[in-house]
């Protein structure tokens, strides 16, 4: 067997102990179409490397009057500790898990301001890090790798943040900056490629090759899974729905264009709309501004009924583009209900192309912080599971 195939095998095979969470060595070779020679061969590589362990079979007891109790594989828990942590506008959630993808620990914090130097933000996180391994019982230098969902336009395989609403500079290597703080691998992606993550992972999504997933914050974001992959585009710069543009010349955008569909939908657009309209001083809370909707407030109702309709224009766009079977909305904003209400999923249905098929499922998914922390944390999984395999192959050789 060459070097190549030895390395696809234990890929192939490590990942299907994963899927499978706990399965024979026989079953193995049937799964995967790899022979049970070289099944043999590589599982007993990553036991001896500790990526995977043996336990007793659900069958073992049975059959144990019989001869050898019977074992299964599984991956071991101990073998990595991953790290996962999104950046909300002024508060950080973290997640440890084990090699497995078991929660072992929580952690939120809040941030001093919204908008911070990539720096003094690296240092911040590399704190929060520490006190998160700690409440395990651990130490940051315990943790194989750090998962990031930052706002914003990423570039994820360079770890480079073109912009962020949540850092002061813009086209900043913020990978490096974040290695250099915490000592350990980084992995930095947009926070809606995330959740997509997530969903795939654990969430909505499992079942299905292809899905969108948008996410109503202080923002609007997309993630988009295409053949069980997320999509990125070649700068990185791809699913920046809320930077679609649903009004020529239209309100700014904090991304420094006009006319975007965040400028209009996502909370900072509803309460300076509020403001400019009502000609107040002090900001108001998008609750207060929803609440005022509904009580019959004519202002308030005009800004809410605009946000839901450029929403819906937003999503048509998404189905007309790409024709997904399945539509989530996830985030923060999802605990209200004026973006999902069901006259702004028929305002979808009405500017999709009409054709003799039901229109896309839409379902929503009440995410809280910490399940965007685990999409992060997810992410990191797979990132430290390539390269222990990578550090096995090298050690082999």
């Amino acid at each position: 067997m060459s070097v190549n195939q030895r390395e696809i095998g234990r890929r192939t095979l490590l990942g299907e102990i994963r899927r499978q969470q706990r399965v024979p060595r026989i079953d193995l070779s049937e799964l995967t179409g790899i022979s049970r020679a070289t099944v043999t061969t590589i599982t007993a590589e990553l036991l001896r490397e500790g990526l995977i362990e043996e336990v007793a079979s659900d069958q073992s007891e049975k059959d144990s009057k019989r001869g050898r109790p019977k074992v299964d594989l599984k991956i071991r828990g101990a073998a990595r500790l991953i790290a996962g942590a999104k950046i909300s506008h002024k508060t950080v959630s973290l997640v440890l898990l084990d090699f497995e993808g078991r929660q072992l620990a929580d952690h939120e914090a809040d941030l001093e301001s919204g908008v911070l130097s990539p720096e003094d933000m690296a240092e911040v996180l590399a704190d929060m890090v520490e006190d998160l391994a700690a409440k395990a019982g651990m130490r940051r230098a315990d943790v194989a790798g750090f998962g990031l969902g930052i706002a914003g336009i990423v570039d994820a395989p360079r770890g480079f943040v073109h912009w962020s609403p949540s850092l002061t500079s813009r086209n900043v290597q913020f990978g490096d900056v974040l290695e250099q703080a915490l000592g350990l691998p980084v992995f930095l992606d947009n926070d809606a490629n995330l959740v997509a993550m997530a969903e795939k992972s654990f969430g909505l999504g499992q079942g299905h090759s292809d899905f969108i997933v948008v996410t109503i914050e202080s923002g609007v974001g997309m993630g988009i899974v295409i053949n069980n992959e997320i999509y990125r585009g070649t700068r990185g710069c791809g699913a920046e729905f809320g930077h679609t543009k649903v009004q020529l010349e239209g309100a700014l955008c904090r991304c420094g264009q006009r006319g975007c569909l965040e400028a209009y939908a996502a909370d900072y657009a509803l309460t300076r709309e509020a403001m400019i309209a009502s000609g107040e001083a002090g900001e108001r809370r998008v609750e207060d501004i929803l609440r005022a909707a509904k009580e019959g407030d004519e202002m308030s109702a005009s800004i809410v009924n605009r946000a839901g309709r450029m929403f819906a224009m937003g999503l048509a766009n998404i189905v007309n583009i790409f024709d997904p079977e399945l539509i989530i909305l996830a985030g923060e904003q999802m605990q209200a209900s004026h973006l999902y209400a069901e006259d702004v999923i028929e305002g979808m249905r009405k500017l999709i192309v009409q054709v003799d098929k039901a229109p896309p499922e839409v379902v929503v998914h009440k995410w809280g912080n910490l399940m965007w922390a685990r999409g992060a944390a997810a992410y990191a999984l797979e990132n430290v599971s390539e390269n222990a395999l990578l550090e096995m192959a090298e050690n082999v050789a």
